[in-house]
This record gives structure tokens, C-alpha cells and sequence, in this order.
């Protein structure tokens, strides 16, 4: 392994450490007012952002733009192409722009945020934020690695970005690959069994790329579960009913919490390391989030922190 990619991975490595964690989550958490939960993060590396915040909206914006520019940093520490590595596992914040924007324009996105700053992160925002209109966005989505979603309505846009992401992360993080998946399958059971949904043709195809065509096209849930490949099929082996998708979801966190610690205990200091702070930093973001809103109302650690069991 080169000299830039141990380096890389030994700061990763203590980047991940200085993280509130469980612990720490849990005590701004149990704060009875978001003030005091935000003086608790002004010891954390999230102050960066945070100590100007004035709302529950505010300060959680505040915790991902933290992961955001924590995940700028990473990249620079990696060696001459190793921020490739970053780029899909980032593409939530692009996507995030995108759903702002998408929001802005139909008169639902007053006093929206200004962009996430992606920097080395980015996939293709310098092209997507010029896009006046959605079929403008739905054009230069075509022309660029996330690649035609499909439709011009905003769900079919921001769902297949997302199935792209999924793809993306798939082909270009090995080591993620399962996260992928998992995120894969989440995505196309909210979209046919919640939502009611027809999946358009290239999320229909990403999706048969990563879990085989049996799944995205199955007419009931059940079919969906059974057709699901083994490498999928953890993410909703417990939930036996579409209703109990939110649990999934929290199962594919402590998923990435998981495999995330592993990656990092890693001896052999390289990518796998890194993808595993990557992960680690990801979930202590979701973490703090959902401490923070547990803050604003009152106090209630048992509430926030059920998902993580």
C-alpha cells in the first residue's frame, strides 16, 4: 500500500475518534432544550458549523454541512485520485441540492439554504444548479454520470439519482457495495409497495443491475423479499409488512455503524479504512440529528435512540 494511502488512512482513522459517538449522542439527547444541546456540540467538531445555529432545521443542516466538509478533508488527504473513492459515498449532498432546488421552484422552497459546497466531492452540481426547469435538470442529468432518471416530475428525478447513487457506489466502493444494495432494495420497496409507484425504465434497470430483475418486478412484497438476492435480503429479512420499512431503514444504519467500526479496527491501513470512517462519520451525523431533534422536544434518548437498538 503507497505511503499516501497509509497516511490517509491514519488520519481517517483519527478523524473518526474525535466523533461524539453513542455516548455522546446520547447526552445532547437527553437535553431538555435544543440551547443546551447545541452548547453540548460546541466541544464536538461540529461547533464548526453548529455555533451560529438558531433552530432545530438550522443546527441539523449545520451537522451535515460538518460531515460534508469533514468528508472534503478526507479527500484531500488521500493520495492523487484517491478522493474517486468519495465522490458516490458523497452524492447525498448533491442530490440534496437538487431536492432544494426542485423545491424552490414550485414555490415550496422559500428561505431555502444555499447549496452543500462539494468541492472535489462533486459529480456534476456546476451543471445541475444552471437547470432552470425540471426537464432542463432532467437534460443535464443525462449528459452526466448520474445519467437519464427517467421523468421530469421531481420524484422521478430525485428517485432515480438516488438509484443511481446506489449504482455509482456499487461499481466504484467494492467495499461498500453491500450498503449499496441494501439502500438499492429500501429504495424500490418504498417506491412499489408505499408509494404505489411505476419505476421508470433506467431506475427499473439500475435496480435489475444490482438485485437481479426478479425484485423490481415483483407484484407483491413478498414476491419483492423472495426475489431479493442474499446479499440484499438483510435489509428487510424482519419486515415482514411495508408499513415496517421505517425499521429497515434503521436496521441499514446500524448496519453501516457496524461494518463501519470493523473497517476501521482494519490493521492494513488502505481504502477500506477509509470507507470505513466514511461510514463511521456518516452514521454519527444521523446520530446527532436525531439527538438534536430529540433535544427540541423535551429531552426523550429512548425515543431517538430505539432505531439503533
Amino acid at each position: 500500500m503507497s505511503a499516501g494511502w497509509v497516511a490517509g488512512s491514519v488520519r481517517a482513522k483519527a478523524l473518526a475518534g474525535r466523533y461524539p459517538g453513542v455516548r455522546g449522542a446520547r447526552e445532547i439527547a437527553a437535553c431538555v432544550t435544543l440551547d443546551d444541546a447545541l452548547r453540548h456540540l460546541a466541544a464536538t467538531p461540529y461547533s464548526r458549523y453548529t455555533r451560529a445555529s438558531v433552530g432545530l432545521a438550522e443546527a441539523q443542516r449545520a451537522v451535515t454541512a460538518t460531515l460534508l466538509w469533514h468528508l472534503r478533508v478526507l479527500a484531500g488527504w488521500l493520495p492523487r485520485g484517491g478522493a474517486r473513492l468519495l465522490v458516490p459515498l458523497a452524492a447525498g449532498f448533491e442530490i440534496a441540492n437538487v431536492t432544494a432546488r426542485l423545491l424552490a421552484q414550485d414555490g415550496r422552497g422559500q428561505g431555502a439554504p444555499e447549496p452543500y459546497r462539494l468541492g472535489a466531492l462533486e459529480t456534476a452540481w456546476r451543471s445541475l444548479e444552471h437547470a432552470g426547469t425540471p426537464v432542463e435538470l432532467r437534460a443535464a442529468l443525462a449528459t452526466s454520470p448520474w445519467g437519464d432518471p427517467g421523468g421530469d416530475t421531481p420524484w422521478a428525478l430525485v428517485s432515480g439519482m438516488r438509484m443511481a447513487a446506489a449504482r455509482r457506489t456499487a461499481v466504484a466502493v467494492p467495499h461498500a457495495r453491500p450498503w449499496a444494495e441494501g439502500r438499492a432494495a429500501l429504495l424500490i420497496a418504498r417506491e412499489l409497495f408505499v408509494h404505489q409507484r411505476t419505476l421508470p425504465t433506467p431506475l427499473r434497470r439500475d435496480a435489475a443491475r444490482l438485485l437481479g430483475s426478479r425484485a423490481p418486478s415483483a407484484a407483491t412484497y413478498q414476491e419483492f423479499r423472495e426475489g431479493l438476492p442474499e446479499t440484499a435480503r438483510w435489509v428487510v429479512a424482519d419486515v415482514a409488512e411495508p408499513g415496517g420499512l421505517w425499521r429497515a431503514e434503521a436496521g441499514w444504519w446500524r448496519r453501516l455503524d457496524k461494518d463501519g467500526a470493523v473497517m476501521l479496527r482494519d490493521a492494513r491501513l488502505g481504502p477500506r479504512v477509509v470507507v470505513g470512517a466514511v461510514a463511521t462519520l456518516s452514521v454519527d451525523a444521523w446520530r446527532v440529528r436525531a439527538a438534536l431533534e430529540s433535544a427540541a422536544r423535551g429531552g426523550r434518548p429512548e425515543e431517538a435512540f430505539d432505531a439503533l437498538g
